[in-house]
């Protein structure tokens, strides 16, 4: 069933490229790598990291959230003010019971987790923080956007893992279709750069063990991957019907026109080597678009720089679309986010299509040869696109990929 599309009016980012829109597009496109051994991963087997940098909390979003609030809410608050601010929506006129907050992470407040472990092992319970609880669990994230903004209509967290944010745009555009809100703030946040969280994903083999070239571990389609490297960040859209947006004169970034899910039901954390839940979800999504697949001009990429997962996507990709859509991978500059990839990437889609750019892939330098795909790498290039996919798979097989067209 196709659906009437929905218009992304306000963007934010605060990527491991730059804290801002402008700074991690600027530093997508320029496609350089800013993944450093980490001091907080010292003696790790990986300890390899794509952090925010220079991101203060206190500085950015107030001293008091250095007490109330755990990395993975600070880096959404900072996304969602700029979005917010971006949509030339104002908080402080708008019907909030008409206002959802549907945002997707798959870990929630890990660093409060492991650091008030330590202290109940070393100084006893009665020094664990009172605020253990709302610093730690993932929907708090929704609850205090709610709280800054004054949205009082529908509050939720997706926990879909890698493929978390992606839902939540997905599930926002229901809303909207429902009518159970007039406005969205959607999108994904992440903040699982952390010791334990770290060596969890290093003992199934799931990083790159490139410690020698940190930069240059992930390398997403390259023959030489060898795993993932971690990152952190934030991506929220403000949504809206496209008819209230242009009816208010507002810009309309780009339009959300399909969403498809599904699950490959095969095992724990390795894709269906066959792809048959991506294709199944990628399927899904250009039926509700109402758009053939060869109408697809551009794909961003889940593309991790693990050896399973962009085989089984690459081999989706060239089964349901061919070889002439463009194909490009922001893992390569601003590393995987788990959560908060999807969100990211979303909103890197719809800068690809404002800008009629396609971001390189970085680190992207012998193409794989089982992988007939135009994977744009080395530089930008410029395109103009009308119809563009966002791809986010996770572990569970949780499969979720939206369909964005040009303004």
């Amino acid at each position: 069933m196709t659906v009437a599309p929905v218009a992304v009016t306000g963007l934010g980012l605060v990527t491991a490229a730059g804290i801002g829109t402008e700074a991690s597009w600027r530093g997508v496109c320029e496609a350089l790598p800013t993944a450093k051994r980490d001091p907080a991963l010292e003696g790790l087997p990986v300890d390899i990291s794509y952090t925010v940098p220079g991101f203060s909390a206190a500085k950015l979003v107030g001293r008091r959230s250095t007490l109330v609030h755990d990395r993975f809410v600070q880096l959404a608050i900072v996304a969602a003010r700029e979005a917010v601010a971006d949509s030339g929506l104002d908080p402080k006129t708008w019907d909030g019971a008409r206002v959802g907050v549907v945002m997707g992470c798959g870990l929630g407040g890990v660093s409060t987790w492991e650091q008030q472990h330590r202290t109940l092992l070393s100084e006893g319970p009665g020094s664990v923080s009172a605020l253990l609880i709302p610093l730690l669990v993932p929907n708090m994230v929704a609850g205090h956007l709610a709280m800054e903004f004054g949205a009082r209509g529908p509050n939720f967290v997706t926990a879909t893992a890698c493929a978390s944010g992606a839902t939540a745009i997905g599930v926002a555009t229901q809303l909207l279709h429902d009518d159970r809100c007039d406005v969205v703030i959607t999108g994904g946040s992440e903040a699982g750069v952390s010791p334990l969280i770290v060596t969890g994903f290093a003992q199934m083999g799931a990083l790159s063990r490139r410690l020698d070239e940190p930069a240059a571990a992930s390398r997403p389609f390259d023959v030489d991957r060898d795993g993932f490297v971690i990152g952190e960040g934030s991506g929220v859209l403000i949504l809206e019907r496209e008819t209230d947006a242009r009816a208010r004169g507002a810009r309309v970034r780009g339009r959300i026109a399909g969403y498809g899910a599904s699950a490959d039901a095969h095992h724990m954390t390795a894709p269906d080597p066959q792809g048959a839940g991506a294709r199944q979800a990628l399927e899904a999504a250009l039926a509700s678009a109402d758009v053939s697949p060869g109408d697809v001009d551009h794909v961003n990429a889940h593309g991790t720089s693990t050896p399973l997962n962009d085989a089984a996507e690459s081999k989706v990709l060239q089964q349901v679309l061919g070889t002439r859509a463009t194909v490009t991978s922001a893992k390569g500059a601003v590393g995987h986010s788990l959560g908060a990839a999807g969100a990211i990437e979303a909103a890197l889609t719809v800068l690809t299509l404002e800008n009629e750019t396609v971001p390189p892939t970085a680190n992207l330098e012998n193409l794989d040869p089982e992988i007939e795909l135009d994977i744009v790498a080395k530089g930008p290039r410029a395109q103009h696109i009308d119809v563009a996919v966002s791809n986010s798979f996770g572990f569970g097989g949780q499969n979720a990929v939206l369909v964005f067209t040009s303004a």
